[in-house]
Order: C-alpha cells, then structure tokens, then sequence
C-alpha cells in the first residue's frame, strides 16, 4: 500500500489516504475482512494498492473507482472487483456509505482467470446482506470472542461461495496510456454531452480526427462511438441509482427518444433498462 499525506485540492475536493488497510488484512485464518466507510460528495481515497483482493461496493450513493487502465462509475447493487496488488483510486460522486471487502484468495470459479482482471460484478441480495453483517464492527466480550469467530467463518464461506457466481457484468470504461488520448478520455468521461463528434473532441487536444480515430482502435481497440457509448452507460446506471425516470436520463444523455436508449441499452448488456437498471 502506497499511501500520502492528506491534502485537499484546488478543486476544494479533499483527497485522503486508504482507512488503516492493515487493521483488516485478511488471512488463511480469517479468509475474508470487512469495513464500512462514510465518504462525502467531496472525497477522493488515494491511488494505493494491496497485497490481497478487494470488493468494492456502495451501499448508497454512486462512487468511482480508477485503475490505471479502467475507470468504474460504481452505483447500489453493483462491485468492482480488484486484483491483489492493482493500484486504485476512489472517487464519491455523491455522497456514499461504501462497503470494502479484503480476500485471501479469489473466490472458487470454473474459470479462475477471471479473478486476474477488475471487473464488475451484480451484487444479490443474499451477498449484500452477508457482506453488512461482516462489516459490522466492534469487538466482541471475551465470553463471546470463540462464538463471533465461528460466526464470521461461517459468513466469510458463504460469501465466498456466493462471490463465485456473482454474474459479471459488462460495465467499465478502458483507459489508454497515451498522453493525448487520455486527456480525451477523461474529458468526456467528465462532461460526455459536450460534444458528439469525434471532430469537436480532436480539436481540444489539438489532434485531427483521424489520427484520434487511430488512436483509440490502437490503444483501446474499439472506436470512438463504441467508447463513448459504454460511458454513457454508465452515467445512465448513475442516473437511475437517483431514482431518475428513463425518459429524462435519455434525454439528459442525447438521445432523441427513450426508445433510442432502450435500443441502446439492450445491445450493449444484453437486456432492456428495466431490467439492467432495476438494483440500481
């Protein structure tokens, strides 16, 4: 873990180190910590990294969580998964009540693989209730220290077993290395209705069309309207977390009528908006 002083930003947004990770490193012992954190719209968690897994997930409010290659625009009802030892960065969009869950080891999976990469994965009920029962804090009276233990052993297997069949989910936005390209990015990741054409996003980094057009199939191998529609994605699964009607959160993304953005929706994930947007 790599962590700095506080400081707070000339944005006036305050920028904080991770909670005491260590306190909480899981074990062969204890498989599977837990802790809840309060973050305010205005709060941003050091780039860091561990030696173990990490869940990330909100209980309320919308968070974003960085890697260097990806950015995860994090609402209710969904995780991010991260890598042991994969940098990240933590971002409140609104304020949040987020739940932090430390792993010893990846979940049991037919395709172990798949724990290597950060991904986003549906959190059930069942998971999200397991997973505030283990985050709940204290220390318990010597009498009942051996009775806590069995309970956590017995809510870290179940969790884990649980973990092991969250559905993952095509959710993400890739990030590219090349400088040019990642002012881009993070431009219109913060204001994606500024502009619709490539062209008018070229112009304010100074680079033509084409050869942003190049860039993004070569560092991030898909094109612009493909990019760009994933982010929209995520701002709509932002904006229905606010309880926003699908009209309006079509409207406010640029599209000429809800269905256009159910359409949208439907091809990207592969089922429609009341579905997808349900547990936001």
């Amino acid at each position: 873990m790599r962590p700095s002083t506080p400081a707070l930003r000339a944005t006036g947004r305050t920028s904080l180190p991770p909670l005491d990770p260590q306190r909480y490193a899981p074990s062969a012992a204890r498989p599977v910590r837990a802790k809840a954190r309060q973050m305010e719209s205005w709060m941003d968690i050091h780039a860091h990294h561990h030696d173990w897994g990490q869940l990330v997930f909100s209980i309320s409010g919308v968070v974003r969580v960085n890697t260097p290659d990806a950015t995860f625009l994090l609402p209710p009802g969904r995780a991010v998964w991260i890598p042991p030892l994969r940098e990240h960065a933590v971002t409140a969009v609104e304020r949040a009540d987020l739940r932090t869950l430390y792993l010893h080891a990846a979940p049991p999976s037919s395709r172990p693989e798949a724990w290597a990469q950060a991904r986003v994965l549906e959190v059930t009920p069942l998971l999200r209730e397991l997973v505030l029962q283990l985050a709940r804090g204290g220390e318990s009276p010597p009498e009942l220290a051996a009775q806590e233990a069995q309970r956590e052993h017995w809510i870290a297997s179940l969790m884990l077993d649980e973990l092991g069949r969250a559905k993952p989910l095509r959710l993400g936005v890739d990030l590219p290395q090349d400088p040019r390209l990642r002012r881009l990015c993070e431009a219109i990741l913060q204001a994606p209705q500024r502009h619709t054409a490539l062209a008018d996003w070229a112009a304010e980094v100074g680079a033509s069309e084409r050869t942003v057009s190049r860039l993004f199939r070569e560092q991030l191998g898909s094109s612009y309207a493909q990019w760009r529609q994933q982010v929209l994605l995520a701002q709509a699964l932002s904006l229905a977390a606010r309880k926003r009607p699908m009209s309006l959160i079509a409207a406010e993304l640029g599209y000429a009528s809800a269905s256009a953005f159910s359409a949208m929706v439907t091809r990207t994930v592969g089922m429609p908006p009341s579905k997808f947007f349900a547990e936001a």
